[in-house]
């Protein structure tokens, strides 16, 4: 025997697809009680009607309404609540994912690459378009400091002189208010995503404050959005948290045959990202393997890292580094 049910009624099918028992919902149908009983059946859980089926019958299978040729259609005014609760579930479920950090890291985290990428894509072109009339500035040594420049000059005759160049071209004076409009829009782009990021590194120290201890709060959350939740990445190997971020060359590896990749986001780590290449792969998976205990120290409710673990953990970098000079 097979149970079925939905959020107005349950019933019990034999073997040739005929009613043997029932159970409609006689409750008040109103908005919030017809909502509660939707949650339950998102949850995947019995209503009560179901659970009294249950108890009568215990050898019954439960199976989808779906596979029911002649369930019951809704009224209309079935139809009209149905809706109705509908609509307020949705809104209920935005809410709570407005307030669930894993939700709100993965937008932070989005909105600091996305800021960067379109301000250091402004400031490229902004370079180029300056080096036109200023062949003999040196692009490559001065980048970072030409927009500042254009910023900080009125015009085109004092922006050479702050550059200790000499201009080469006539420009128009509409040219140089676009050119000028441009390093505004960089510079707040770029205040933009200083203030994002500040948030994203507040909430990654307050959600995952091991290991944002252990990596720094942007290397964390940036681990986090990857995985797709804290309580996924606590799930996850040190392999696999160790390449995280670098699925672009994990997935090259297999397809073209390229070398693996050693390491993804915590390469950003200066205990990586500032040793010789020799020693990265070693002390990446030692790094991995420390923040996968710390992140489920926070997702498990331990208690969090502070300063002892942190000096720890370098003293174990210290080591492999010298155990690698020694060899």
């Amino acid at each position: 025997m097979e149970l079925a049910w939905d959020w107005r009624l349950a019933r019990v099918y034999d073997g040739e697809n005929q009613i043997v028992d029932e159970c409609i919902w006689s409750g008040n149908q109103s908005i919030s009680a017809t909502v509660k009983r939707l949650k339950i059946l998102k949850q995947g859980h019995l209503t009560e009607e179901a659970r009294t089926l249950l108890e009568r019958n215990p050898e019954i299978k439960p199976i989808p309404i779906t596979s029911v040729e002649d369930w019951p259609p809704l009224s209309p005014s079935e139809t009209e609540l149905l809706q109705k609760c509908s609509l307020i579930l949705a809104e209920q479920e935005v809410i709570e994912a407005a307030s669930e950090p894993d939700y709100r890291l993965e937008h932070l985290v989005r909105a600091v690459e996305e800021s960067r990428i379109t301000a250091n894509n402004l400031e490229s072109q902004l370079v180029e378009w300056v080096g036109m009339f200023l062949p003999s500035l040196d692009i490559n040594e001065q980048r970072t400091t030409i927009t500042e420049a254009v910023q900080k000059t009125s015009d085109f005759q004092e922006l050479a002189a702050h550059l200790n160049c000499e201009i080469k071209a006539e420009v128009n004076p509409n040219e140089c208010a676009s050119i000028r409009a441009m390093s505004e829009q960089i510079a707040l782009m770029n205040s933009t995503a200083n203030t994002i990021e500040q948030a994203m590194q507040k909430l990654a120290r307050s959600h995952l404050p091991s290991l944002s201890k252990l990596l720094g709060p942007s290397i964390a959350a940036k681990l986090c959005v990857s995985a797709h939740g804290r309580s996924r990445l606590a799930r996850l190997p040190a392999g696999t948290i160790q390449v995280l971020g670098a699925e672009k060359s994990f997935f090259s590896h297999i397809q073209k045959g390229t070398k693996p990749p050693k390491h993804g986001h915590i390469f950003q780590h200066t205990w990586i990202s500032r040793s010789p290449k020799s020693m990265r792969g070693s002390i990446a998976r030692m790094l991995a393997a420390k923040a996968a205990i710390a992140v489920r120290t926070d997702c498990y409710g331990g208690e969090p890292w502070g300063d002892k673990q942190l000096a720890e953990v370098e003293q174990k970098v210290g080591a492999i580094r010298s155990r690698k000079r020694r060899r």
